[in-house]
């Protein structure tokens, strides 16, 4: 049974700026304490396809740095900071993907941790002791397949299991230590996690710093208050670690587009999409990062070894993850290509409402999942097909196998019935009819199973894509009904799929096939961004060889 705690509300924080409130809402103290609940390793193989070779994020590139001194093990398995976490899966070790991993990549925003504090972050001993996650991305790595993919999860997405006791921003998982984050992450989208890999602000801006500054080409002047981004010119421009950092960390960003004759920042227009706006850019840093190193020159013992000092001081693995496992990793993956990437982004609907309330509580401003744009983009992240199981990688059961009961959670008239007939119609087994306490204006639906098996997540892995819109999974035993698998509470904005049709061209069922929640046009969340986002005009990219605008 999973224990409930007493709801701590906590969102993101940002850097200190005109106007920036800083570590809003945070949980008082620093202390990170891991909250995540140990589950069996049992991630089976999942099935092969080809994907094309990627650097994808800085992780790698740590990964990249590390496996080319292999004389430097002692060294690094003595200086990288490990720490226990909890509840990771084991890597297949048979069939075609032996050996294939998830690693969950996070940038945290603790102040406190920092060797040497900084204004421009805001202080720890000024109350700025937030843990948060600025970065959660999740680096797949196949060597059977040679491939290697990135999947980027919005910090702003609200999940039902960020926190032990309950809902919250997938950012505040890491205030409760990376073994919640990495049960969030498990529990919520069913992808198992091998290995941790976190870093802070010195770490990233030693990296950078270490490789003598990067440069990145500015179309045009952009400018963020909170930040601290500023650039006033055009072209290819050389950034130390401070200002990469402020690149990827802007999420407020202003830029002096075609049209715009002041110099002064303030009368700039303002980007929207704020939080997927910086993943946006951040892919494209990583590209450049990751071309950076390759022109380094891997396998000089003597560069190498300077940008090892400059990072591994810094950087907090899982326990699990030795100097050997960072080897094997880099010759299996040692050819990759830096310049064609295939990051991803999870596709997410932007709340339009404003600051979201939740059970009470305030939340700021929040992203809800997006089906079936979500199951595919993660699918496509793994290499899956859509009727695979993304933990085990088996085929997932067919509808009749699968038990379910509904509980209307928005207060809608006779939702649970509708909700109820509907999936009845798709094959499912109808159990409990019910009601639940609405939690907001706006709710995800959440589909809860009830164990952390292989059996039930794919039961539960069923029964939510069957559906579209706003749907989540969510391992919560004490919110299922006794006598089924799969308890849906609905919400406030989604559809139970419709029925395939039958031989004859009808649909396969008389009842309702399909059931919307929303009337047109009352949705206040917004159409989901792509999996793949392209960047915008004003957005820093890489430079030529010869200082011009890079593709």
């Amino acid at each position: 049974m999973r224990a409930k705690k007493a709801k701590k509300v906590a969102t993101g924080d940002g850097l200190r700026g005109p106007g920036d409130q800083i570590a809003r809402n945070a949980d008082p103290g620093s202390e990170n304490v891991p909250g995540g609940r140990s589950r069996p390793a049992h991630a089976r193989p999942r099935r092969h396809r080809k994907l094309k070779w990627t650097l994808g994020i800085l992780g790698l590139v740590i990964l990249l740095v590390a496996g080319s001194a292999a004389g430097y093990a002692w060294y690094l398995n003595h200086k990288i900071h490990r720490v226990p976490v909890k509840g990771l899966s084991a890597p297949p070790k048979k069939g075609l993907d032996v050996g294939t991993q998830n690693i969950l990549m996070v940038g945290s925003t603790s102040r406190c941790a920092l060797a040497v504090q900084s204004q421009a972050f805001g202080l720890c001993s000024e109350g700025v002791n937030g843990v948060n996650s600025d970065v959660v991305m999740i680096l797949h790595l196949n060597p059977s397949a040679h491939s290697v993919s990135i999947l980027s999860i919005p910090r702003d997405l609200f999940v039902p299991n960020a926190r032990e006791e309950g809902a919250n921003k997938i950012d505040a998982a890491l205030y409760e230590g990376p073994s919640q984050l990495v049960d969030a992450i498990q529990e919520d989208f069913g992808i198992p996690i091998q290995h941790t890999v976190e870093l802070n602000f010195d770490s990233f801006m030693n990296v950078v710093n270490t490789l003598g500054g990067i440069k990145m080409y500015f179309p045009e002047p952009v400018y963020d208050a909170y930040s601290g981004l500023n650039i006033q010119t055009t072209g290819c421009i050389a950034l130390n670690g401070t200002q990469a950092l402020q690149v990827v960390r802007a999420r407020h960003l202003q830029y002096k587009g075609p049209g715009v004759t002041s110099d002064d920042p303030a009368y700039w227009p303002h980007e929207t999409l704020s939080d997927l706006a910086r993943i946006r850019r951040d892919h494209e840093f990583l590209r450049v990062l990751a071309s950076a190193v390759t022109a380094r020159g891997l396998g000089n013992p003597i560069a190498d070894e300077q940008l090892i000092s400059g990072v591994v001081g810094q950087l907090e693995v899982d326990s699990g993850f030795s100097a050997t496992d960072m080897l094997n990793l880099v010759l299996a993956f040692h050819s990759v290509s830096v310049n064609k990437v295939p990051q991803l982004t999870l596709p997410v609907s932007v709340d339009g409402a404003g600051s979201y309330y939740y059970k009470g509580g305030s939340y700021g401003d929040v992203e809800f999942t997006a089906e079936p744009q979500d199951h595919q983009a993660i699918d496509g992240f793994l290499g899956l097909s859509g009727n695979d199981d993304t933990f085990s990688g088996g085929t997932l059961p067919p509808p009749s196998a699968v038990s379910v009961s509904v509980m209307n959670g928005s207060d809608a008239y006779n939702q649970a019935s509708e909700t109820a007939d509907s999936l009845q119609a798709l094959g499912f087994h109808i159990g409990a009819i019910g009601n639940s306490t609405p939690v907001g204006q706006q709710a995800e639906t959440v589909v809860y199973y009830s164990s952390m098996d292989a059996a039930e997540l794919a039961a539960a892995q069923v029964v939510a894509n069957s559906l579209s819109g706003a749907v989540i999974l969510s391992y919560n035993p004490s919110e299922v009904s006794p006598g089924s698998q799969v308890t849906v509470v609905t919400g406030t904005d989604f559809s139970v799929n419709a029925p395939a049709p039958s031989a004859s061209g009808s649909p396969g069922s008389t009842a309702a096939s399909t059931t919307t929640t929303t009337s047109p046009g009352s949705s206040v969340l917004a159409p989901p961004n792509p999996t793949v986002q392209a960047l915008q005009p004003w957005d820093p990219r890489s430079c030529t060889p010869s200082g011009g605008e890079g593709t």
